[in-house]
């Protein structure tokens, strides 16, 4: 038997309707737009105290394991690696903000990831329940909501939007394109929009692989004229950490070494937990809500659009994809990043045809050679790789009309549920208040059956997340009393 047919039948391809090129290319296009993490998540994390290159070799790592982890196990197309938004919780929230040392910090998402584990066993199967209990409404809200996320944050790393003291955000300063340094043909929300527009005119026409030509002819072009990228002039008010100006890689081999700092970090700060046990506990179950709902929302999603749901709108094999997740969270702390979770840029690879395992481990692998060939994944201008975020938040959308929005008790949950992620830059934020809202209106109904022991659980535990007295939570207010 051929070596590809061997593939074949480990992946089951025939079974999930996947080719060997479709998994490959849908592995590269996955990869091709969550790239960017192999230097964000670096250079957030040095502002922590973690050295760079230290933080490489863990984002490096932990999206491998999660995501081989994930192919080989679960048998499914989802990419992992250290998760944007609880790195940000990480370093300005829980080290720069209460002053607890990075070390300890990774102590925190080491346990949570032991937790997360736990609950997500077959023979406990929390996780899978309490995904289960959420309405089919609320978790098809969860999609659209995403979707809208994914293009918040595409659009914004096009240059195409801004954030504003007066209304938020707003169209970004366009009057500005080519009156600069840079000509308007440099500038990389032109030159992504142009992509933007080629890469929908190729699905239409049915051409596979679109989204990777888009990225690479716009970074190709990007690297020929020098194009500016908006997103990441940050004296000029960007919100990313690379370089402004699209470059040729520099190098195309290039080895740091294993980390010399990070590396089991976590277990050496064990004997310090004792000095802040409560800001530790806090902490803790902080990464441990946020990953639970950020990971369900996303898996939820990206297995509707891969058709990996069952008769009654449940994923299929779940607890194997959410235990995944938690190993890649386990081995992240161990070597020295923060939260490794499943990446809603995954749908890019689904919309390209990926079905199988074998998609997320060809992005595992890709990640992993981010460590010796880094400057050239790191080369890949934001702008380029932002405009595949965009065009699939828009494929996501078309779940919205299979929302009942003739059921007044739904309608607001759902809505919330979908315009507070890109409101709130959160996932865990728009599931938590959708959940919040629809049990107060089943029990400002009457119908206080309807939402089950479940529902009214995690509602309560997201309650006391958000809300407390004064300026704590009520978490943060029990664990500063008892302990």
């Amino acid at each position: 038997m051929s070596f590809e047919k061997n593939i074949a039948n480990y992946f089951k391809f025939e079974e999930k309707g996947a080719t060997l090129n479709g998994e490959l290319r849908a592995g590269l296009t996955t990869f091709l737009t969550m790239a960017y993490i192999l230097v964000v998540n670096p250079s957030m994390l040095a502002v922590a105290g973690i050295p760079f290159d230290d933080a490489l070799f863990a984002t490096a790592i932990a999206a491998f394991v999660g995501c081989v982890v994930m192919g080989l196990w679960a048998n499914k197309p989802y990419a992992l690696a250290p998760g944007m938004g609880l790195n940000a919780y990480f370093v300005f929230s829980v080290v720069l903000a209460m002053g607890i040392p990075w070390e300890v910090a990774l102590a925190a998402v080491f346990i949570e990831g032991i937790i997360f584990l736990i609950i997500s066993l077959p023979q406990i199967g929390w996780r899978t329940k309490m995904i289960n209990a959420i309405p089919r409404d609320l978790k098809i809200a969860t999609g659209s909501g995403i979707g809208m996320f994914l293009a918040i944050i595409g659009l914004r790393e096009m240059g195409w939007i801004q954030d504003d003291g007066a209304t938020l955000v707003n169209l970004a300063t366009t009057e500005a394109w080519g009156s600069g340094e840079y000509a308007i043909y440099q500038h990389g929300a032109i030159i992504s929009m142009v992509a933007l527009i080629a890469i929908t005119v190729m699905m239409a026409r049915g051409i596979k692989g679109a989204i990777i030509y888009g990225i690479l002819a716009a970074s190709v072009y990007g690297w020929l004229v020098g194009a500016y990228d908006p997103y990441n002039d940050f004296l000029a008010g960007g919100a990313g950490w690379a370089a402004a100006e699209a470059d040729w890689p520099s190098k195309v081999f290039e080895w740091n070494g294993l980390p010399e700092e990070s590396l089991g970090a976590a277990f050496g700060a064990f004997g310090d937990i004792g000095d802040d046990l409560a800001g530790f506990m806090l902490v803790m179950i902080a990464f441990l809500f946020v990953d639970i709902f950020d990971t369900a929302g996303t898996l939820y999603s990206v297995g509707r659009q891969a058709g990996d749901l069952d008769e009654d709108g449940n994923l299929v094999d779940s607890e194997e994809a959410f235990m995944s997740d938690a190993a890649a969270t386990i081995v992240g702390a161990a070597v020295g990043t923060s939260t490794t979770t499943t990446y809603i840029e995954s749908a890019a690879g689904v919309e390209e045809g990926g079905r199988t395992g074998l998609t997320a481990i060809v992005v595992g692998v890709l990640m992993l050679l981010g460590i010796l060939f880094g400057p050239i994944f790191m080369a890949i201008p934001t702008f380029a790789a932002a405009c595949a975020l965009v065009v699939i938040g828009a494929m996501m959308m078309k779940q919205a009309t299979e929302i009942n929005w003739d059921d007044k008790e739904i309608v607001l949950p759902a809505f919330l549920t979908m315009v507070l992620m890109p409101f709130t830059y959160s996932i865990a934020d728009g599931i938590a208040w959708g959940v919040i809202s629809y049990v107060l209106i089943k029990m400002g109904m009457g119908k206080f059956d309807e939402p089950g022991p479940i529902m009214y659980g995690i509602a309560i535990f997201m309650t006391m997340f958000y809300l407390g007295p004064g300026d704590m939570s009520t978490f943060g207010w029990i664990f500063d009393k008892v302990l």
